[in-house]
């Protein structure tokens, strides 16, 4: 059998990342990315620009002196790409060889190579849709309770909420797992060609874009358990203003945790909370911007919604996903080959490097990665 390198073996990986390229995804393809086959050590950061919203002046008064300007902060916030992934895949000589003997080396290196894409594939997958679970600004529909059961009107009521909040009506996105996708599929009016105006869904089974949000499926949508908290009020005599976002809770039990939906008395909304409450008495919860809706008083109850599945709604650039090649040292290490793979069907870079050892080979696959939601106003999750 010839020598072993992955510069022969460049169709063969190639064809297996095409192979993956068509698993069930929904994030990676919806979000925006930032991908690259520049090296990067883990940890790494991808910078971007927060500017506040400005001060809007009401008054006008005409005089010779130009007035001056209103004050703006520019921030910056950064992503880390604090996760890497890998899979290696020992070859020893001895199994090469039994492999060959069978004519079945080819087939079992195409296989291996697949299976590890395929399991990179979805370790990115389930990080964005972490991030989206933990990011999102308020909830639509009802925990526990797959969405489309007998309407599509859920879409529109996330919709409403990135609208409101100021997302636009461009680039917008919505995720749902497949039992969702399985209610979807089952709207008659949606599935009836002459109703939906296209047999897609009916013939191929794609989902249908509805009131301009793009939708698309994933295995990997996450599930999220609530705390334990109970009986938790309101806490600020002077009560909270629309857009407040850090509340005082107290004489309630049990704990508030992230990703939490809780409700206020009198308030139809569905916060998520971004930082929670560990223990019981009096502390402070953070909402995600943009915070409350309406206004809160004092001492009103506060509830903890149930467990949920995270489907999710948002503007594609809400939320990003950057990855790279992980960094090798000046003059490369104790790998013999080695190739970067920019995949042309989705937005993962692999770098793979193939090792010579003693009777042995061992080729690894690999990417750092990152994922952050820039701006939680534009994020809203659909319970399931």
């Amino acid at each position: 059998m010839a020598s072993l390198t992955l510069t022969a073996l460049a169709e063969n990986i190639y064809r297996a990342r095409d192979t993956v390229a068509r698993e069930l995804v929904g994030f990676l393809p919806a979000v925006l990315t930032n991908s690259d086959t520049d090296e990067v050590s883990i940890n790494g950061t991808v910078n971007s620009i927060v500017t506040e919203a400005p001060t809007v002046n009401e008054s006008l008064t005409p005089a010779m002196a130009i007035p001056e300007g209103n004050s703006q902060t520019i921030g910056v916030e950064q992503m880390s790409l604090d996760s890497v992934a890998n899979v290696r895949i020992p070859i020893t000589g001895e199994n090469a060889r039994k492999l060959n003997n069978l004519g079945q080396y080819q087939t079992a290196i195409d296989q291996m190579f697949a299976q590890a894409i395929r399991a990179l594939v979805n370790k990115v997958e389930s990080k964005v849709a972490l991030k989206v679970l933990l990011g999102g600004s308020r909830a639509t529909g009802t925990a526990g309770t797959a969405p489309f059961g007998s309407t599509h009107a859920i879409i529109n009521d996330a919709r409403k909420i990135l609208v409101d909040n100021g997302a636009g009506s461009e680039e917008l996105r919505a995720v749902i797992d497949t039992t969702a996708g399985v209610n979807f599929r089952n709207l008659s009016n949606l599935f009836k060609a002459n109703e939906a105006g296209s047999d897609a869904m009916l013939r191929n089974g794609t989902l249908l874009n509805l009131s301009g949000m793009g939708i698309g499926e994933s295995a990997q949508v996450q599930s999220h358990t609530k705390g334990t908290g109970a009986g938790y009020l309101s806490d600020l005599t002077a009560g909270y203003a629309v857009g407040d976002t850090t509340i005082h809770v107290d004489t309630g039990t049990g704990t508030i945790v992230a990703g939490d939906v809780i409700t206020f008395e009198g308030d139809a909304n569905k916060y998520i909370v971004k930082t929670g409450f560990a223990g019981d008495g009096d502390g402070d919860i953070v909402l995600q911007a943009p915070g409350l809706r309406q206004t809160l008083a004092n001492n009103v109850a506060a509830t903890i919604g149930a467990s949920y599945t995270a489907n999710s709604a948002f503007r594609r650039d809400a939320v990003e996903l950057a990855l790279r090649p992980y960094a090798v040292p000046e003059g490369g290490d104790a790998a013999t080959d080695r190739i970067v793979i920019a995949d042309d069907m989705s937005p993962l870079v692999f770098d793979v490097n193939l090792y010579k050892g003693y009777k042995m080979n061992l080729m690894e696959i690999n990417c750092v990665y990152g994922a952050k939601v820039w701006k939680p106003d534009f994020v809203t999750t659909i319970l399931g």
